[in-house]
This record gives C-alpha cells, sequence and structure tokens, in this order.
C-alpha cells in the first residue's frame, strides 16, 4: 500500500559553555525528510512519464530500492552523496533495519531531503541525520521503537550524546554514556561498517549486525524560560568536529574541572529561572575546558568572549562556540538584531562573512508525521 510521512529533526547546539559534552539544546532549524513509498514509482505503467521513467530507472538501479534527492535550497546540494550505501542518513536506515533482518527498503522507495542546517558548523548536522536515518528505518522498517530505544541506534553510530539527544528528545538536555559491561563490548565492529558496500569488519558482517546495548545513554530534560531566545552567528567557513577536538589538551588542571563544574551546576537552573538573569547567566556560561584551546580555530573568538557582554548589549544573557564551532551561539531576549550586528562586526573585522538566525528550543525534538 503507498504510504507517504515527513520526518523532522531538529539542529542542535551542544556545549554551552561549561557544558562540554554534557549540554545541548535543540533548534528550529529542521532537516526534513520527504518519504514516498509507492511500488509504481519503480514500475511505472505510463511510459510517457518521462519523471516517473527517470524514478523507475533510478530505483531499479539502486541495490536498496530507493531514488535519494536534496531540494536545490539544501546545505551541500550537489555535494552530499546520493547513494545509500554511501549517504550517511539512508546508511543509518540500513544498519537499523539491517539489526531486524529487512535487508533494503521497500520497493519504490523516494525520499527527497531538505537540509537548511548549515554544514560543518556546529549546529549539529552530522547529529541530525544520524537521528533522521534511525527514524528513518525505524518508520520503513514498522518497528514501533521507541525514542529511547532509537537513542542506543543513534549512540552506536555518533558517540557524543550531547547532539543526538538535544535531536532526539527536544529543548534544553544533559545526557552522558553509561560505561558498558564486558558483554556488551564483545562485538566490537563499527556500525556504519555493516552496512557500506566493502563492510570494514569482514565479509560477512553485514549478515549479522549488532543490536546496541539497551539504554547506553541516559539524559534528563532542564527547563528552558521561553523568553530566552538563540542567536545563531554562522560564519562562512566549515570546521571539521576532528580539528576541533585535536588541539583540545589531554588533561587539564583540578582547577578548570572545578572552574566548569561549578559554572554547570548553576547554569542548568538559570537558564529556567523568571526573569531571565544575565549577572548569573553570563558568568555561568564561562568555560576552561574546550573554548580557550579553540580560539586559534576561529578567528574573532577572544574578542567575542570578552568583548561581548550584557552590560555592552542590553538583552544579551550570555555567549559560547556552538558545539566544536565556528558558529557562536548567544543567548537573548531583547534587541536581537542588533546583537547580531555586533558579533557579525567582531567577524568582519577578521575578514570573516556570517549569516545569523534566530531561533528557539525545539521542544518536540525529531518528529514523524503521516501525510497519507
Amino acid at each position: 500500500m503507498p504510504r507517504k510521512f515527513e520526518i523532522k529533526v531538529p539542529a542542535s547546539s551542544a556545549n554551552i559553555g561549561p557544558g562540554y559534552d554534557v549540554m545541548g539544546v535543540s533548534l528550529s532549524l529542521y532537516l526534513k525528510l520527504n518519504v514516498d513509498i509507492d511500488s509504481a514509482y519503480a514500475h511505472p505503467n505510463d511510459t510517457n512519464d518521462t519523471d516517473a521513467v527517470e524514478r523507475a530507472k533510478a530505483i531499479n538501479a539502486d541495490p536498496n530500492n530507493c531514488r535519494l534527492e536534496y531540494t536545490p535550497s539544501s546545505e551541500g546540494y550537489g555535494q552530499v552523496p546520493l547513494s545509500t550505501d554511501s549517504n550517511l542518513i539512508t546508511r543509518t536506515a540500513l544498519y537499523v533495519l539491517r539489526c531486524h533482518n529487512i535487508r533494503t527498503f521497500p520497493i519504490g522507495t523516494l525520499i527527497t531531503i531538505d537540509n537548511p542546517i548549515p554544514l560543518g558548523r556546529g549546529l549539529g548536522s552530522s547529529g541530525a541525520a544520524v537521528v533522521a536515518g534511525v527514524m528513518l528505518g525505524n518508520e520503513l522498517g514498522n518497528l514501533n521503537l521507541s525514542k529511547q530505544r532509537m537513542l542506543d541506534f543513534c549512540l552506536m553510530i555518533e558517540r557524543h550524546p550531547d547532539n543526538i539527544t538535544a535531536a532526539m528528545i527536544g529543548g534544553f538536555c544533559g545526557s552522558f554514556l553509561r560505561d558498558l559491561t564486558p558483554q556488551e563490548l564483545e562485538r566490537r565492529e563499527i556500525p556504519l561498517a555493516e552496512v557500506l558496500p566493502e563492510p570494514s569488519g569482514g565479509e560477512n558482517t553485514g549478515v549479522n549486525p549488532p543490536l546496541p546495548p539497551t539504554d547506553i545513554g541516559r539524559h534528563v530534560k532542564y527547563n528552558w524560560n521561553p523568553k530566552i531566545k538563540c542567536i545563531s552567528i554562522i560564519p562562512n567557513f566549515e570546521l571539521s568536529t576532528a580539528d576541533s577536538r585535536s588541539v583540545l589538551p589531554k588533561a587539564y588542571t583540578t582547577g578548570d574541572l572545578v572552574f566548569n563544574l561549578q559554572r554547570l551546576a548553576v547554569l542548568t537552573s538559570a537558564i529556567g529561572l523568571d526573569p531571565p538573569n544575565p549577572d548569573l547567566i553570563y558568568p555561568a556560561m564561562q568555560d576552561r575546558v574546550h573554548q580557550p584551546y579553540r580560539r586559534t580555530l576561529v578567528p574573532g573568538l577572544t574578542d567575542i568572549l570578552t568583548s561581548v557582554t550584557p552590560k555592552t548589549n542590553p538583552g544579551l544573557l550570555g555567549i559560547c562556540l556552538s558545539g566544536a564551532g565556528p558558529t557562536i551561539l548567544a543567548l537573548a531576549t531583547d534587541n536581537f538584531e542588533d546583537i547580531a550586528n555586533e558579533l557579525i562586526a567582531v567577524f568582519k573585522k577578521h575578514n570573516i562573512s556570517c549569516s545569523w538566525k534566530l531561533l528557539s528550543p525545539a521542544y518536540d525534538g525529531a518528529t514523524v508525521e503521516n501525510i497519507a
């Protein structure tokens, strides 16, 4: 029976100052998958329908019964892989399906992706893709997995729970990975290898990919005062998470860790208080674990973190690097455009142009809606 549905997954910002690899907030900028399943697409009856014929050719040429396409306005349009064995979203979906003994997508699957989330900018683009892929596998296989169980599949692929949890669950979240038992660690293959054309775990690893252990991650959802909006300043260059992590030290002083823990304990409650208090939030968003070391990768970050304050910019509550960067996240209650222009001006002094978006927490997280 033909079926249509839409999957929406929000962008996210991780760390939020002192919460390195711990905190994340979902943002109202959505990766969308419009999925249309109809076997007629693979075997069109009307040979005069050029579009139907082209769809059939694409579906029949794909070993997984799927045609994948992006809207022209999507980030990375023309550069993102369209092969279902290579694209992160469909690769992830295939992993979920093959864990449940389903080898391919339903015959006649068309997936149209609209992705406004900037790639490599610290707004959780890869996390959103993984969440979308797990939800896609769940829907295509009629698996009826809970969000908590889908999180397990996500965390088998993306081992940093801050972005993943915020994107899946929604709102302002704290999360961690629990220590796995020796039995749970028995199979160590990288799950994405299970669905690649040449699995790195061996010739037969794709036959029986490892199911995730149960409840890999634990999380809590904090309160967020709805008066607080998120100003995202997005520089015009990409910064890979791997490069951003490479500049971090292998060890920290006790003083730096205590500094972050103290502020983290305050920030998780301060953001939910009414009225929002810049004298509490701004200093609670300071960090000594990752931002000082990433300043070399983001020109202007030093100036932004020291000169743009609630005293110089009324309405501003706090400011930080979004995820691994280079996007800057500013929390504010007012004067959004003035604050954005101030931050953009700092980047301009370093010959970096930026765009900006005013966003709110996406409280529902990832969603699925049946269209037909």
